[in-house]
C-alpha cells in the first residue's frame, strides 16, 4: 500500500514534479509548430514536410502508448519515470544537432516512444499517491502540465527559436528535462509497478466495454473539442471579422480558461465523482460550441469581440476540464490495469486530435469557419449522448464517497 500522507507537504512536491514531467513532454511535443518555418529553411525541406514532424510524433505516441504501458506495467514507477527522462533529455540534445531532415524525423519518433512510456505512468502514479478523496485533484494537477505547456512552453520556445535559432529550443527542453529529472530523483517515492496479473489478463481488462467506451468518449470529445482550437483562426475571423492581434487575445483566453478548467475539473471530480463531472463538463462544452455556432450563424461575421471571447472562455474551461474526470474514470474502471487504461485513453486523445484536423479541414473547405464550429457542435452532441449512456451502463467508483472496496483503491 502507498501512504497518502500530505501533512509534511511532500504530497505537494510530488505532484509538482509530476506536473513538470507532463509540462516538459507537452512542450517537446507542441514546440515544433512554433519553429516549423525555421526548420524547413535550415534543412531545405518544404514547410509541409516539416509539418510531418508533428504528425509522426502524434501517430507514434498514439500507437505506442498502450503496448508500452502493458510491457512496462511491472517496472518500478520511479525507475521508469527517471530513466525515461534521462533518455528524453539525451534525445532532445541530439535533436538540437540533427544534421538532416531524416535524422530529425527518426529522433522525433524516438522521443514520442519515450513520451508514450512516461506520461501514462505519471498519471497512474499521481492517482496512487493521492488520498482517495483527492484523486481527481491529483489528475487535474498533472493534466495541467500539458495545458500549461501549450500556452506557456510553446510560446517561450518560439521566442527562443526566433532569437537563437530552432536548435536552441531543443537544447532548452533538454536542460529543463534534466532539471525535472533531478527534482524527481529527490522528491518522488519508490513505488512498485502493478501486481503481476499477466498480459492476457491486462488485455482482457482493457477490452472491457466499460474501458473501451471511456476511450471512445475521449476520442469523440477530443475530436469535437479540439477542432475549435485547431482552427481557432478561421473560426474567430468568421465570427467576429477580427484577426491579427485579436487572434492572440482569443488564443490567450482559451489558454487561461483551459488551465483553470483543468484544475477545476480535478476538484469537481473529488466533490461530485468522475462520472457526474464528466457529464457536466461535456454538457458545458457542447453548450459553448453551440453558442459559437449561433453567434456565427446570426452575426454573420459582425459579432462583438467580447461575446466571442466569453464563449471561447467557456469553451476553453470545459474543453480542458473533462481531462481529469476522464482519466480518473479510466483508472477506476480498469483497476489493476489502470495505468494501461490511461495509456489507451491518451492514445484516444491523439486519435481525436487527428480526427479534429481532418473533419475541421473538410468543414472549412466546404463552409468556412462557421461550418467548422457547427461540425464541432454536432460531434459534441453525439459525444454527450454516448458518454451519458456509458456512465449509466458502466458507472465508475472514484468520487467523493468511493467505497473502500473500489477497484482503484485495491490497486493503489
Amino acid at each position: 500500500m502507498v501512504s497518502h500522507e500530505h501533512k509534511d507537504g511532500s504530497g505537494t512536491g510530488r505532484l509538482l514534479c509530476l506536473l513538470l514531467v507532463t509540462f516538459v513532454i507537452g512542450t517537446d511535443d507542441f514546440i515544433i509548430a512554433g519553429v516549423l518555418p525555421a526548420i524547413a529553411s535550415d534543412l531545405q525541406v518544404s514547410e509541409a514536410a516539416a509539418g510531418q514532424l508533428v504528425t509522426v510524433f502524434s501517430i507514434t505516441y498514439a500507437v505506442a502508448a498502450p503496448p508500452i504501458a502493458v510491457a512496462t506495467a511491472r517496472w518500478p514507477r520511479k525507475t521508469l519515470i527517471v530513466g525515461g527522462l534521462l533518455v528524453f533529455a539525451a534525445l532532445n540534445l541530439l535533436t538540437a544537432f540533427a544534421p538532416t531532415y531524416g535524422a530529425l524525423l527518426v529522433l522525433r519518433v524516438l522521443a514520442a516512444l519515450v513520451g508514450a512510456s512516461i506520461t501514462p505512468a505519471v498519471f497512474g502514479m499521481a492517482g496512487r499517491l493521492a488520498a482517495p478523496e483527492r484523486v481527481g485533484r491529483a489528475m487535474g494537477v498533472v493534466a495541467a502540465g500539458l495545458t500549461v505547456s501549450l500556452f506557456v512552453g510553446v510560446p517561450i520556445g518560439s521566442v527562443l527559436g526566433t532569437t537563437f535559432g530552432w536548435r536552441s529550443t531543443f537544447i532548452a527542453v533538454a536542460l529543463l528535462t534534466v532539471a525535472v529529472l533531478v527534482a524527481c530523483v529527490l522528491l518522488l517515492p519508490r513505488l512498485p509497478g502493478a501486481p503481476e496479473i499477466g498480459v492476457r489478463r491486462q488485455l482482457s481488462i482493457l477490452s472491457r466495454p466499460a474501458v473501451l467506451t471511456c476511450v471512445m468518449g475521449t476520442v469523440m470529445g477530443a475530436s469535437g473539442g479540439l477542432l475549435v482550437y485547431t482552427y481557432i483562426g478561421p473560426i474567430t475571423e468568421a465570427l467576429s471579422g477580427q484577426g491579427g492581434l485579436m487572434l492572440a487575445v482569443f488564443i490567450g483566453t482559451v489558454g487561461v480558461a483551459g488551465a483553470v478548467g483543468t484544475f477545476a475539473g480535478g476538484r469537481l471530480t473529488d466533490r461530485w465523482g468522475a462520472d457526474r463531472t464528466l457529464i457536466a463538463t461535456f454538457t458545458v462544452l457542447v453548450l459553448a460550441t453551440v453558442a459559437l455556432s449561433a453567434i456565427g450563424l446570426l452575426g454573420r461575421g459582425t459579432a462583438p469581440v467580447w461575446l466571442v471571447t466569453v464563449a471561447l472562455a467557456v469553451y476553453g474551461f470545459a474543453g480542458w476540464g473533462f481531462n481529469p474526470p476522464m482519466n480518473t474514470r479510466a483508472l477506476s474502471l480498469a483497476g489493476d490495469a489502470g495505468t494501461e487504461a490511461v495509456a489507451l485513453n491518451t492514445s484516444g486523445l491523439y486519435v481525436g486530435i487527428a480526427v479534429a484536423g481532418a473533419v475541421g479541414g473538410g468543414a472549412i473547405t466546404l463552409h468556412g469557419g462557421i461550418g467548422a464550429v457547427v461540425a464541432a457542435s454536432g460531434i459534441g452532441l453525439v459525444t454527450l449522448v454516448v458518454m451519458a449512456l456509458s456512465v449509466r451502463l458502466y458507472p465508475s467508483s472514484i468520487g467523493e464517497n468511493a467505497p473502500d472496496g473500489s477497484p482503484f483503491r485495491a490497486s493503489a
